[in-house]
């Protein structure tokens, strides 16, 4: 939107030539927004760096200050000291951590939390983390925002089955707490398997550098219960890695151009999801390779048509969808039936949107199957959707013409997409 309420629609750039640019990186909303909880719920002051300073986490950081938690430094540093948690009022916006990992913090406060967000936000699933906390001993008005916690100042906990198909985020939500509940937690999902897998080994990863005792299923696959034991939650000083989500739309740019990207600091290990765009840019015939800390992606003549399962990374689908519309041979993406839940319903968006610029796009029970064809120019909504967003943006490379609407939604987790995107270009064109 622009400010004065009208829709707004930014021309994406389009190149004929091959993207030559390094790209530097902000940090990862998904640590950041782990660490901020932590760090509130910690025995003494920690310092966050390289902290992703977007919507999605200034409103974590809003949230836990109305909480009572003393959270100071306006760049990518942060000091955080914990304090007593009283009630206040929590804006959730469209921030899928904020509505999940924030409530069982509310039960823990003293006070009642009104919880609202974004008109949107209000259609997102969150019964399962709510009758979840209901179950550990919380009071809770409502079933979806707006809601509210009546905290008691402590929690009970213990055992809660739940079924966590929807979003690995109620099983992070209810672990990031679980240690101050007096009995701890053991959270057992019952339902089909878990969608986006790593988010929660980060989650468990987290947890144990903070000297938090978690026992969690050895074999991801077939996770079913996490075990985290009452106690103390040690202060820690966080380094956050870059967001490895907001880099593929930058990879991408080289796979679809021909070009080469590169993005430094590109972490050795990682529990972050992004990191399998390397795998799947080698697999539609990219080159990817990592020397010294710095990820290259080099391009190819041909990109190819790619077969196969998200489910474990299904954020890297609006990335990987406009790769496959850009593709030589038709692409089949599964295991994503989860994504109706996100921010939009990303299936139906993607389909839409990509068949009104020529595209054939078919929704699958868990997926899309999509046969590339010519595509042209014209608008590409973004649902208030980051991801869309900027998969309009690396169709509009190769297809002129297309105007992605409210581009500004990029904000919730990459504040400076466009300037960084534009920048990408012009390091291109001074080659």
């Amino acid at each position: 939107m622009g400010q004065d309420g009208l829709v707004t629609f930014w021309p994406a750039p389009h190149v004929d030539v091959p993207v030559h640019a390094t790209v530097t990186l902000p940090g990862s909303k998904s640590i950041t927004n782990r660490a901020l909880i932590l760090a509130a719920l910690a025995d003494g002051p920690s310092t966050i760096t390289g902290a992703l300073r977007s919507r999605d986490t200034d409103l974590m950081i809003a949230a836990l200050r109305a909480l009572g938690t003393s959270i100071s430094g306006d760049a990518d540093t942060l000091h955080v000291t914990p304090a007593k948690l009283g009630g206040g009022t929590v804006d959730c916006g469209l921030a899928g951590t904020v509505m999940r990992f924030l409530p069982p913090v509310a039960a823990l406060a003293t006070g009642d939390v009104a919880f609202d967000g974004d008109a949107q936000a209000r259609v997102r699933p969150l019964r399962t983390i709510l009758d979840a906390l209901r179950g550990l001993g919380a009071d809770i008005d409502g079933d979806a925002l707006p809601f509210t916690v009546h905290g008691k100042g402590a929690l009970r906990g213990g055992p809660v089955t739940i079924d966590a198909s929807g979003s690995s985020q109620f099983v992070s939500g209810l672990l990031l707490s679980a240690a101050r509940f007096d009995q701890g937690l053991t959270v057992h999902h019952d339902g089909k398997a878990l969608p986006s897998m790593p988010h929660i080994e980060m989650t468990v990863e987290m947890l144990r550098r903070a000297d938090v005792r978690v026992q969690a299923p050895e074999d991801s696959r077939k996770a079913q219960t996490w075990v985290v034991e009452p106690g103390p939650i040690r202060a820690v000083d966080w380094d956050v890695e870059p967001d490895l989500s907001n880099a593929t739309p930058f990879l991408a740019a080289a796979a679809v151009t021909g070009g080469e990207v590169k993005i430094p600091h590109w972490p050795r290990l990682t529990t972050q999801p992004g990191d399998v765009i390397r795998e799947i840019l080698v697999r539609m015939g990219a080159e990817a390779r990592v020397f010294d800390g710095i990820l290259t992606v080099r391009g190819p003549e041909r990109l190819a048509g790619i077969d196969i399962d998200l489910h474990d990374v299904g954020e890297l689908t609006p990335t990987v969808a406009a790769l496959a519309a850009l593709a030589d041979s038709p692409s089949l993406l599964r295991g994503i039936a989860h994504l109706r839940g996100h921010e939009t319903d990303r299936l139906a968006a993607l389909s839409t949107e990509i068949n009104r610029l020529g595209g054939k796009v078919t929704e699958t029970e868990d997926g899309l199957e999509i046969v590339p064809t010519p595509l042209h120019g014209g608008a590409w909504h973004s649902y208030a959707d980051h991801r869309m967003a900027t998969a309009g943006a690396i169709l509009g490379l190769r297809v002129p013409g297309v105007e992605i609407e409210d581009i500004g939604t990029t904000a919730k987790t990459l504040p400076n997409f466009v300037s960084l995107w534009e920048h990408m270009l012009n390091d291109g064109a001074a080659h």
